[in-house]
């Protein structure tokens, strides 16, 4: 078996960083601590490795300051395992990653915020359903920390787009041939028109995307939305749940998806690809609406 050398003392960055995170079940467990599973025997049911194994790579990612561990029961003393800063740090490492595997293994490389509906990106997102959103936070458009699904309502729709601006000139170049990416503007007008609807049948409405919050605010003013918009500019929901993205002008996009979750956090319905804008705030509603009738 190959010996592996040590790349501590490398000048290189990439190789400094390797040495830390180079093993692939460290990153699998990064993203899994990401997505909210932070005990010892939950991450062994998800990732599938022997204790042996799993002991010695949280032991280095805490060593390491990726992961601290963190007491959660007195009697006896139980630790589950969060990410610090440097961890968090991160979330670009695995979002970037996922992007890769997404567009050049199980596509053909051509940028697109949208997929085919047989395609195994949306299998992975529609196998959302079932699954709970973890906590988190947020900054909406006035720079307020806000956790996306904790209103107390009876449940939340997220909207998430790649990007809606104030002004024309401020779309990134080429960004109306990029597939999936028209829309976002008619997407929230319908959502604001129709928003009366969703507050009745016991839901809020948040739109989320990976813009700036000044530039969400703006937006917001201009077209007069009555629900926050939500910046995921840190990559936390996306990792929380592997939203699918796709890169434009420098910068990670989320592609249009749209997510019922009930008042346990659960998602309960998803919606991907969107390609008919006002049908999917209509088939919504239409969730919404049955939740609670039931």
């Amino acid at each position: 078996m190959a010996r592996r050398t040590s790349l501590e003392d490398s000048t290189c960055a990439i190789a400094q960083a390797l040495d830390v995170v180079g093993d692939w079940w460290t990153l699998l467990i990064v993203r899994d601590t990401a997505r909210g599973v932070h005990r010892f025997d939950a991450l062994h049911r998800e990732l599938g490795l022997s204790r042996k194994v799993l002991t010695e790579r949280l032991r280095l990612l805490v060593d390491a300051d990726v992961l601290a561990r963190v007491p959660y029961q007195e009697r006896p003393v139980r630790h589950e395992y969060r990410l610090t800063a440097r961890g968090r740090a991160l979330l670009p490492v695995l979002v970037a990653l996922q992007d890769w595997g997404d567009a050049w293994v199980l596509g053909d490389g051509s940028p697109t915020a949208t997929a085919a509906e047989a395609s195994l990106e949306a299998r992975r997102v529609h196998e959302l359903v079932g699954s709970r959103v973890p906590e988190l936070q947020l900054v909406d458009c006035q720079g307020e920390m806000r956790d996306p699904v904790g209103s107390g309502a009876p449940c939340t729709v997220l909207y998430c787009f790649p990007g809606a601006y104030a002004r024309a000139d401020a779309y990134p170049p080429g960004w109306s041939e990029i597939p999936g990416t028209p829309g976002c503007t008619l997407e929230s007008r319908t959502f604001r028109d129709r928003y009366a609807e969703f507050v009745a049948a016991g839901a809020v409405v948040h739109g989320v995307s990976t813009q700036r919050p000044d530039e969400q605010a703006a937006f917001a003013q201009k077209e007069g939305l009555g629900f926050p918009l939500l910046s995921d500019a840190e990559l936390a929901l996306i990792t929380a749940l592997r939203l699918p993205t796709f890169r434009a002008a420098g910068a990670t996009r989320l592609k249009r998806l749209t997510l019922v979750v009930d008042q346990e956090r659960v998602v309960r319905d998803v919606q991907y690809p969107v390609t008919d804008v006002v049908g999917s705030v209509e088939a919504a509603l239409t969730v919404v609406r049955g939740l609670r009738a039931g």
